[in-house]
């Protein structure tokens, strides 16, 4: 593996104890780079490996709807460790995860990436009260977010040839993990039931029915993406009546797939399938970008974070009188006047997912009905973080910053309340998709959800 995707995060003295790999980010028993370097740095030293994640009960708004998909996740990959001998548990409370290293005397300890503020103060404070060796990997990108670049970029296409230069540097192929020859086990499997039982999160809506959590179900669907999906990817992605996207984020935002087997799999279809230029720029440089966005701005969810000339053009346009203003109670039940962004909060309430299109018409038309830029981050961002399946994630707080901040875009035309962030009605939208088949549609779907949960 290259060793750019490692970087030491605190030195120290290595305990007696096993290779922990708090794994956190990234869920998955395969293509793992933190766990294969977690499993090499194990042999290495004649040491167990032991995969640890821990549960907090609560974090940063994250819902039933998001608990219920990671825990089914780890249930499943519970299995998979067994069926590879590597030991697994799960630990929680606010010590649980430092007690746990201090009790195993653990030797080395190997991190996942994450470039959100949360993530990164609880991996500080962790690591803080430690004094053995500290790894950290990023086993989400492909192209380490810290090698891509070392500071944020303008764009994708300041990103873009970056990236492009430096993949045949990190697309290379995942080494299996073989048989521990220094197993361990645990006298007791992770307690799920009580582990479901501490989860302090809010109910927001019905069980998620069209995505199932696990590495193998996120397989299946790859395989069924190179099938069916991505020959139509470019045609259809940007109509929200038709299933023309991937489907992956969730699995993504979970680490159940890695982005680097989907891009390796569409890059060994011979011939080349029509789509898979658009479909990697997505996968590769947009998410890569949004990583990029949230680790070296440190705003990245707050109005301060916004480009010069968008704080600029927002603060002149501030005091704008607007035709409509909502509560966010009102836009939490779909309550506006405008047919097209009901749907679409509808949609992603009922099914936990909005398509991209819609997500960035969503978001700008919040800017437009609420008071003030910084209101409508705030809200745009609870939402997502609420509904999203997918929510708490990078590519979800550069989404936002983009519609309403203007994030990694420029300039447009001038015009009330907006003042040059690109402005989006349905107009454009009808120009793209048949607006009132995609109303239907999500109020089928409404119907359908109302009668059924009438019926339980």
């Amino acid at each position: 593996m290259n060793n750019a995707r490692i970087r030491l995060y605190k030195d120290g003295i290595p305990d007696k104890g096993p290779v922990v790999y708090w794994m956190s980010r990234d869920q998955r028993a395969q293509d793992n780079w933190a766990l294969i370097f977690a499993d090499m740095l194990a042999r290495e030293n004649k040491r167990p490996l032991v995969v640890l994640f821990h549960l907090l009960p609560a974090f940063a708004g994250a819902s039933m709807r998001h608990y219920r998909f990671m825990l089914e996740g780890l249930k499943k990959l519970e299995l998979l460790f067994n069926d590879q001998g590597i030991a697994f548990t799960v630990t929680t409370g606010e010590n649980g995860l430092i007690y746990f290293l201090q009790k195993m005397q653990a030797g080395f300890l190997v991190t996942d990436f994450d470039p959100l503020r949360v993530k990164r103060l609880w991996k500080q404070k962790t690591v803080a009260t430690l004094s053995i060796p500290v790894y950290e990997v990023d086993a989400h990108n492909i192209v380490p977010c810290w090698v891509a670049s070392g500071k944020q970029e303008y764009g994708a296409y300041t990103l873009r040839p970056k990236i492009q230069r430096l993949l045949p540097l990190f697309l290379e192929p995942f080494p299996l993990i073989e048989e521990q020859k220094y197993s361990f086990r645990f006298s007791e499997p992770p307690d799920w039931e009580m582990l479901s039982s501490v989860v302090q999160a809010v109910s927001n809506g019905p069980d998620i029915q069209h995505i199932m959590p696990g590495e193998e179900e996120a397989t299946k669907g790859l395989q069924i993406f190179l099938e069916n999906g991505l020959s139509g990817y470019e045609e259809k992605r940007n109509d929200p009546c038709e299933a023309g996207t991937s489907g992956f984020s969730p699995w993504l935002h979970f680490g159940h797939i890695s982005a680097q087997r989907i891009a390796l799999e569409i890059l060994k279809q011979v011939p080349k399938i029509p789509g898979t230029d658009a479909f990697l720029e997505q996968l590769i440089i947009r998410r890569e970008l949004a990583d990029n966005y949230c680790f070296y701005n440190p705003m990245y969810d707050r109005f301060e974070g916004f480009p010069e000339w968008a704080k600029s053009t927002l603060n002149k346009h501030r005091n704008d009188e607007r035709e409509y203003l909502y509560s966010e109670e009102e836009f939490e039940n779909a309550n506006t006047h405008d047919a097209l962004w009901n749907a679409a909060q509808t949609e992603m309430v009922i099914t936990g997912k909005m398509h991209n299109y819609m997500r960035m018409y969503w978001a700008k038309k919040i800017l437009e009905w609420t008071s003030s830029p910084e209101e409508a981050l705030r809200i745009a961002i609870k939402l997502n973080d609420k509904y999203e399946l997918d929510g708490l994630d990078p590519s979800g707080y550069t989404g936002c910053a983009w519609a309403i901040g203007g994030v990694h875009d420029r300039p447009w035309g001038e015009r009330p309340v907006y003042g040059t962030i690109r402005y989006m009605n349905d107009r454009g939208a009808a120009a793209k998709f048949n607006v009132k088949q995609y109303i239907r549609k999500v109020n089928n779907l409404k119907f359908l959800t109302d009668n059924q949960s009438k019926l339980l």
